[in-house]
């Protein structure tokens, strides 16, 4: 068969025709699941197959196959030769019916040994007709993937070959990785109470999916443990296969309030609300920080402007949102490794990006850093912001007295002792100014990408040319009380323009906007956004899953956000909270 194959991919993947291009194996696996052909590989490694100790073996993932013209490339190149095929399938036949009808057909006419089963830990006795197998091998094949690691997968293969008529010699070594446990880049999987090495430094807890570690596919969270180790935490990942099922969820609870951790990374995905409407993770009442381990490539991340697929702003962002969880960013991306001579498969694993590996360990200092300050040394800056408004209208917000709110928040955080001090008024407002030398803003701005600066330059010219500087130095809207700082947001752009420029996402904000909130990282712990809405979370760059090019993030860095929203707008509510909150 002849095909020329064409393929663009995305973040909206379509499906194409794909040919993979594997010539025939003894054995092959074919599942939906990255985690298991990583955990099939080194299996087949572990049993000496590049030493010729187990039969060949080929394996693919049946997102590659979905279209049929790739299907029938595969069974006519591939399958044809072989003796033995394992297929694991998440959603049932109906994910994947002309697949399994055609790969069953050739295992009856050729009496190839075909094993189908349910990826997902739940019995489906509709697959097992597909099989060819004894019942008794699908049982004993499908408890050992279930276990998942390398050295189930290695006795999985040697199960296939032997139903194939293969010989596979005896496998070594524990077949069962426990369904929970602790694990850091030290000491491998561990008790936490053991892992958890005693100290003054404050505990960072990293939570994350079982099946991360039974596929060997842990670098990024390996990568956060490293880096919030580098930033004073002792690092401890917890492992479980789900938040919400019930034992895992109860033995996570006990670890967390057991340990106290000061912080909590969460690289799990969707809602970890049970039953009872709580989460395990907020038994210690730690900040959790959400971070995405995306399915997309770092490519797709690059190009689109929304950040992340469909799916994953699903996963990883919109459901622990119901949690309550700050989601601070992309951790990963799936990566295909280098093709595999032996397997002639590229696997396809998670790889850290450092520089959002670092961003998030900086929030997670942060939001500690706030934690442990002690209240009278606390520093916050509340921030009133300029909604479009008539020219007379100062720290306009819809439906809401944002002088007076924030007069009222420094009440009550006088009366909780930090050392900050009320009494502030419209008039007050008005008449004050901090300055800021331009030298400092230069210095500041430096620090900032290069693409950044060459944007600000070419919208807007010299920083001295901003109509907000005056000898030498930006003057600001805001005044001090006592330790804190109560600001009014500059305008992004030209006050005359302000009601086209407010929500424009293409527009570079000015000189003496950019200044105000690189001033204020070396002011504040805490950023309050009082008044719904301002125009951080309006500023150029991707909707979620930032970078460090795009303008909310630039700005603000790894500051604590907190932004009390108007709860009737809960769509630009969502914008803030995920590009800048």
């Amino acid at each position: 068969m002849h095909v020329v194959f064409r393929e663009s991919h995305g973040l909206d993947e379509t499906e194409t025709p794909t040919d993979l291009g594997q010539r025939p194996a003894d054995l092959v696996v074919l599942s939906l699941s990255d985690s298991d052909l990583g955990a099939m590989a080194a299996g087949w490694a572990r049993g000496g197959g590049r030493e010729g100790r187990m039969p060949s073996l080929r394996l693919a993932n049946i997102a590659a196959l979905k279209h049929p013209l790739s299907v029938d490339v595969y069974v006519e190149q591939t399958l044809e030769g072989a003796k033995g095929v394992l297929v694991r399938m998440i959603g049932g036949a109906p994910y994947w019916p002309y697949g399994l009808q055609q790969i069953a057909a050739l295992a009856r006419r050729n009496g190839i040994a075909l094993a189908v089963l349910p990826g997902d830990g739940r019995p489906d006795a509709s697959l097992d007709a597909f099989s060819t197998v004894p019942v008794s091998t699908l049982r004993r094949l499908q408890h050992l993937c279930d276990e998942g690691g390398a050295v189930a997968a290695q006795a999985a293969l040697a199960q296939l070959a032997m139903a194939a008529g293969l010989y596979a010699g005896p496998v070594s070594g524990a077949k069962a990785v426990p369904m929970v446990g602790a694990w850091t880049p030290g000491h491998g999987v561990a008790c936490p109470l053991i892992a958890a090495t005693p100290g003054d430094a404050p505990l960072a807890l990293v939570a994350f999916y079982r099946s991360y570690l039974v596929a060997a596919d842990l670098a990024p969270v390996e990568a956060l443990c490293e880096a919030l180790a580098a930033r004073g935490f002792r690092a401890l990942g917890l492992f479980a296969p789900s938040l919400k099922a019930p034992e895992a969820a109860g033995w996570l609870a006990r670890q967390v309030r057991t340990l106290r951790p000061a912080v909590i990374v969460n690289a799990t995905a969707f809602s970890g609300r049970g039953a009872d409407g709580a989460s395990p993770l907020d038994a210690a009442g730690a900040p959790v920080l959400q971070v995405a381990l995306s399915t997309s490539t770092r490519a797709a991340w690059a190009e689109a402007a929304r950040g992340l697929s469909p799916a994953d702003l699903a996963m990883h962002v919109a459901l622990p949102e119901v949690d309550g969880r700050l989601f601070a960013g992309v951790a990963s991306f799936k990566e295909p490794g280098a093709r595999d001579p032996d397997l002639e498969f590229a696997r396809v694993a998670h790889r850290p990006e450092p520089p959002r590996i670092a961003a998030i360990a900086d929030r997670a200092a942060a939001w500690r850093r706030l934690a442990a300050t002690p209240a009278s040394e606390k520093r916050v800056a509340l921030v009133l912001s300029t909604y479009p408004g008539r020219e007379w209208n100062l720290a306009h917000a819809v439906g809401l007295d944002a002088v007076a709110s924030a007069d009222a928040i420094l009440g009550d955080l006088a009366e909780a002792g930090w050392a900050v001090e009320d009494g502030v008024t419209v008039e007050d407002l008005r008449a004050s100014r901090v300055r800021w030398p331009l030298a400092a803003y230069r210095a500041a701005l430096a620090r900032l990408p290069d693409g950044l600066r060459d944007a600000l330059a070419a919208a807007w010219g010299a920083p001295e040319d901003d109509p907000a500087v005056e000898d030498g130095a930006f003057a600001f809207v805001a005044l001090r009380r006592g330790r804190a700082v109560v600001a009014l947001q500059p305008e992004r752009g030209a006050t005359a323009a302000r009601d086209a420029e407010y929500h424009d996402l293409s527009r570079t904000p000015r000189h003496a906007y950019v200044a105000f909130y690189l001033w204020l990282r070396g002011e504040t712990d805490a950023l309050v956004h009082v008044g719904a809405h301002g125009t951080l979370e309006w500023l150029p760059g991707k909707a979620v899953a930032l970078s460090d090019e795009c303008w909310p993030e630039a700005l603000t860095g790894a500051m604590p956000v907190i932004y009390p929203f108007i709860v009737n707008d809960p769509g630009e509510a969502a914008q803030a909270k995920r590009r800048i909150g």
